[in-house]
């Protein structure tokens, strides 16, 4: 049964009372809010599915955090003292506490060796589900050691292991694993794409705006500011990474676009994902971070020039992916597109999701909402916890 069959019975008593472990790989922005959702949780998954995620091991690339010798998990008051140290700048390597065991990574071993051996060591006996909240492919080893196991699962919020080679993708694509939250944070992009092809629905083509910091850009070039004003403006509140070629270059909306491919069935490679960026690499690429802003108002005549250009065929700007099913091509970069259609309605920093398919030729499934923070990626994460922990990931 699912936790969406569990939730539908009047007697929420009848679900049976179990203990779900699980190895949370990551505690930055997303792992931390996923600790602290699952503490606030407590009360109604107890009540409503009759369910405990109980944490046997909570990582970093610097060390691990177990229950102490004798412990079945690590409390509550554990995970939120291990949140603090975090917050304040530290490794799990330096933690402590009651009820608890701290090992730091040996300086001779590497972190995805690391990760591994932790994973392997507290996860297969106990079933454990193994939560990828890192932005690394260091985890790739012990995810694909984990779903190679008969009870072990899996749940990514790191698309990083998902966008490697197919063959990595064909380790972590099964039933026992989910990956919603690497695509529009907690939006269910991929569970509806999973329904559409189940049902035997032919896709022919997957469109999206899937940055919500290249939405944002986008809207405000709609509004006539100056590209350079725009990006800058964007990283002082925040949107962009600090090094805002992060965003513009278009890799992050390439791996999503990616996964979706996949996820449709087809075996594309990153190599094959034609990609616009937002700047000159060859001009900008090797500058400072300081040097580089200080070159964005070169950019300002050509942006200003495109979105005057699709003005007058009644069009907007949006950054957005396109996977062509019919000829497969995977296309991410600045595109034209009508006014009153939902990717040229969509404004400021909502993710969008067109699906057409013979059964939506011409007006498309759409999936839209906020697709990017801690707190939407981790009830994103916490509700693929919940959906496995009903189930092997045997397929029904």
């Amino acid at each position: 049964a699912s936790a969406r069959d569990i939730a539908s019975c009047d007697t929420p008593q009848m679900a049976p009372q179990r203990s779900v472990p699980f190895v949370l790989l990551g505690v930055g922005g997303v792992g931390a809010e996923l600790l602290r959702t699952i503490v606030r949780s407590r009360a109604l998954h107890a009540e409503r599915y009759g369910l405990r995620l109980s944490a046997l091991a909570v990582c970093d690339s610097s060390g691990v955090v177990r229950p102490a010798e004798g412990g079945a998990e690590v409390s509550d008051e554990a995970l939120s003292a291990l949140i603090a140290h975090k917050e304040r700048g530290g490794k799990l390597a330096t933690a402590s506490g009651s009820g608890v065991a701290c090992e730091a990574r040996p300086a001779d071993v590497s972190a995805s060796e690391f990760l591994r051996e932790v994973v392997l060591g507290t996860g297969p006996a106990a079933g454990a589900i193994v939560v990828d909240c890192t932005a690394t492919d260091a985890t790739l080893p012990a995810l694909l050691s984990a779903t190679a196991t008969t009870d072990m699962r899996a749940v990514l919020a790191n698309k990083k292991p998902v966008t490697a080679s197919m063959e990595a993708w064909d380790g972590l694509s099964g039933p026992r694993v989910r990956l919603e939250s690497t695509v529009g944070a907690g939006l269910p992009a991929i569970a509806s794409l999973q329904r559409v092809v189940a049902s035997a629905d032919r896709v022919t083509k997957i469109a999206g705006s899937l940055s919500g910091t290249l939405g944002f850009v986008m809207s405000a070039l709609q509004e006539g500011e100056p590209f350079s004003v725009v990006v800058s403006r964007a990283k002082a509140l925040g949107f962009t990474e600090p090094d805002p070629r992060d965003d513009l270059g278009g890799v992050d909306v390439a791996r999503k676009a990616l996964i979706l491919a996949r996820v449709l069935g087809l075996r594309f490679e990153m190599s094959h994902v034609s990609i616009e960026p937002l700047y000159d690499e060859a001009r900008m690429g090797g500058l400072s971070v300081d040097d580089f802003m200080a070159a964005l108002p070169s950019l300002d005549a050509e942006f200003q020039a495109r979105v005057a250009a699709a003005a007058a065929e009644g069009k907007v700007l949006r950054y957005a992916a396109t996977v062509d099913a019919t000829a497969s091509r995977l296309v991410v970069g600045m595109q034209a597109v009508s006014t009153d259609s939902p990717l040229g309605a969509l404004r400021g920093t909502d993710n969008l999701i067109e699906i057409y398919s013979d059964v939506y030729p011409t007006s498309p499934l759409v999936i839209r909402g906020a697709g990017a923070g801690v707190e939407s990626t981790a009830a994103g994460v916490l509700a693929d916890m919940v959906e496995l922990a009903f189930s092997k990931g045997d397929p029904a």
